[in-house]
């Protein structure tokens, strides 16, 4: 069956708490390479049984047996779904060796504002000794959380390799039903107002509980998370000294759902009032040119306020031969204010060179991860 019918029996299913629960469960099962327990996790799924509930045994009081046929149809179906999951969910490589980020400290804290409470997580690098260091912020996309995040983007691990503290804001269910920060609100667009307040909290925060470099803090995102960290650079240019978008939008492209839909669609709903706003601070983009969930269209619209610096002009591909065929343009604003767009040729809608154990990563394209690292810690504020 073609994938476009797969993931259309996917979504005509109620997705309901319940049943979301149940396919993280048989996600998890495949990154374990156990993909009969994911597999029955599925059938009970469709069952309406929840994700923790044990396999159904016969009760004597039960209904006759539903007909074979109705019994083959749910394993197809079952059957359908575990191929998307596992293409998804492929399991993790068995190491006796530890690995790199698990060397420094990894912990849950919470932060309250006025605008609501954010769980997030910590990383603090193995050789910190209380020395001045960069901070990065971490705004996962739509459906992920920090963990789902640090592990496909291996920031932890490039964190540990260059002594920088990385924090990963949490948004809720609560917030949002797909756990999206909410970039589209106009509420959740502005300085000290919504989602950036309770982000600019948590940055500050971190800032105070540990010694970092005041002139060298960023912030980065993925798909609507990097909506929100473009929101956040253009909003907070006192508080970020650069910025990196991967599948994001522009600030203020939308002021509601239908718009955001849009905006991400590439049509004439993508910024137009604010996207002459002159740049706040240094900038890299990443997009894929074949994305269908963000339109590329939103990746040029982000450095709009960039010209082509003549000195460093726009490059073809250069690095690893296994690595997608990419584009990177050098710009700078009229200000001085520099920016990179990379153009990622035939990649989809996911962090470019990331791990397979995070979910939306494409490990084939350039290393994201490592560039925006280049980029910010070649950018302190005031640089």
């Amino acid at each position: 069956m073609p994938a476009s019918n797969n993931i259309h029996t996917v979504n005509k299913m109620k997705l309901n708490e319940g049943f979301l629960d149940s396919m993280k469960a048989a996600f998890a099962h495949f990154r374990e390479s156990d993909p009969v327990a994911a597999t029955e996790v599925i059938q009970r799924a469709l069952r309406g049984a929840p994700a923790s509930a044990a396999p159904e045994a016969p009760a004597a009081s039960a209904a006759p047996a539903a007909p074979a046929a109705r019994d083959a149809k749910e394993e197809s179906r079952a059957s359908h779904i575990a191929d998307i999951l596992q293409k998804f969910g492929r399991a993790r490589p068995h190491t006796s060796k530890p690995e790199v980020e698990d060397r420094g400290h990894f912990s849950t804290r919470s932060y309250s504002g006025a605008a609501g409470q954010r769980n997030y997580k910590l990383y603090v690098p193995s050789g910190y000794r209380n020395e001045p260091l960069p901070l990065i912020v971490m705004l996962h996309g739509c459906t992920q959380d920090a963990d789902d995040f640090a592990a496909g983007t291996q920031m932890n691990a490039l964190a540990e390799r260059h002594d920088c503290i990385v924090v990963y804001p949490v948004q809720p269910q609560g917030a949002n039903p797909s756990k999206c920060w909410n970039w589209f609100k106009p509420a959740d667009q502005n300085r000290e107002s919504g989602e950036p307040s309770l982000i600019a909290g948590i940055t500050r925060e971190v800032m105070a509980s540990h010694n970092v470099d005041s002139k060298r803090v960023y912030i980065a995102g993925l798909s609507a998370g990097g909506a929100m960290a473009a929101i956040m650079a253009q909003r907070y240019p006192d508080l970020y000294a650069a910025a990196g978008v991967h599948s994001g939008l522009p600030v203020a492209s939308a002021h509601d759902l239908p718009s955001a839909l849009a905006a991400m669609r590439g049509g004439k709903g993508r910024a137009q009032s604010r996207a002459a706003d002159a740049p706040k601070c240094p900038l890299i983009v990443f997009h894929g040119d074949a994305d269908t969930t963000v339109h590329p269209a939103n990746g040029r619209d982000l450095v709009r306020g960039f010209s082509v610096n003549a000195s460093a002009a726009s490059q073809p591909s250069a690095g690893a031969a296994s690595a997608r065929k990419h584009t990177v343009a050098h710009l700078k604003s009229s200000d001085g204010v520099p920016a990179e767009l990379w153009t990622i040729h035939g990649a989809p809608h996911a962090w470019s060179g990331g791990s397979p154990r995070g979910s939306y990563t494409d490990p084939s394209g350039p290393d994201a991860s490592a560039e925006m690292m280049r980029f910010f810690l070649a950018h302190p504020r005031g640089h």
